[in-house]
């Protein structure tokens, strides 16, 4: 039979850590630990018989180790509830794949799929672009902020010993360590910030339009156009103007069963006048 107060540190604990992460990290902290007879039954009846409960049961005893690795990650600047929240993830995988015949105790099992779901939550939230994409590229990430023992630069033979003792090329090195003092830049300008001192990227942006050879050309060009389009019109017979006019250049436009009501003709007739109109002025305007 469960105690009240254990009872009640389950329940907070499968709440997961929002609200006060204290009391979270409190509630965990009161879930007894399982001996190695206790976890590899749980294990068998959720292996063997698919056990809800069984496998609630051994996540339960495993938090305090999540929050445990999780603290060892808050040096990238993330929320530690986030981490935790990403640990667990990483913890249940563990318990669904746990073989309790292999002779291994869970926590054993678990820390590589704990650590690899806080990795992989760190590298897609610690910067806006990606810093690692290969496998390469990530363990080099994580190796080289833990191995660095200053805020300054690597020296080249520093760097030489970093990629010997990781088995990667010294550039590999030198461009992560570059990704490490990198820091994301707001592309666009803060509002509460003086012109002056608004250097974001998006203020080096050359404008479109902003060329006056490219806007003489386009008006020239406009300007041509219309021309070329009002004495195209002057071809056509009013009918035919009145119902390009109408049915194209005019806001209030008008349908074709409008037109063919108006003209006493069937409104494929007036589409035939359409399509004969527009011919006459491409050919107009192309000569």
């Amino acid at each position: 039979m469960t105690s009240p107060v254990l009872k009640s540190n389950y329940e907070l604990a499968l709440a997961g850590p929002v609200g006060s992460l204290d009391g979270y990290i409190q509630a965990v902290g009161g879930i007894p630990v399982l001996s190695k007879t206790e976890e590899q039954r749980l294990a068998r009846r959720l292996r063997d018989h698919e056990d809800l409960e069984a496998a609630r049961e051994l996540v339960m005893a495993h938090l305090r180790f999540v929050i445990h690795i999780a603290k060892g990650y808050t040096g990238y600047g993330l929320p530690l509830s986030d981490l935790i929240q990403e640990g667990n993830v990483g913890l249940m995988k563990a318990v669904k794949r746990f073989d309790p015949d292999y002779d291994v105790r869970l926590v054993s099992f678990a820390v590589h799929w704990i650590r690899a779901e806080i990795h992989e939550f760190v590298l897609k939230n610690w910067r806006i672009v990606k810093v690692a994409t290969t496998k390469a590229q990530r363990k080099l990430f994580f190796n080289l902020r833990k191995n660095k023992k200053s805020l300054a630069w690597l020296s080249d033979a520093e760097t030489k010993a970093v990629a010997k003792d990781l088995g990667v090329k010294a550039a590999e090195v030198t461009e992560m360590e570059k990704r490490l003092h990198s820091r994301d830049a707001v592309f666009d300008p803060t509002p509460d910030i003086d012109d002056d001192r608004n250097f974001t990227p998006a203020a080096y942006l050359p404008s479109p339009n902003a060329d006056p050879a490219l806007q003489v050309e386009a008006s020239d060009w406009n300007d041509d156009a219309s021309d070329r389009l009002h004495e195209a019109l002057e071809v056509l017979d009013e009918r035919s103007r009145r119902i390009l006019d109408v049915r194209w250049l005019s806001e209030d436009k008008m349908t074709l069963h409008e037109l063919a009501d108006e003209y006493g003709v069937s409104a494929e007739r007036i589409r035939q006048i359409e399509v004969n109109a527009i011919k006459k002025l491409q050919t107009a305007m192309a000569a």
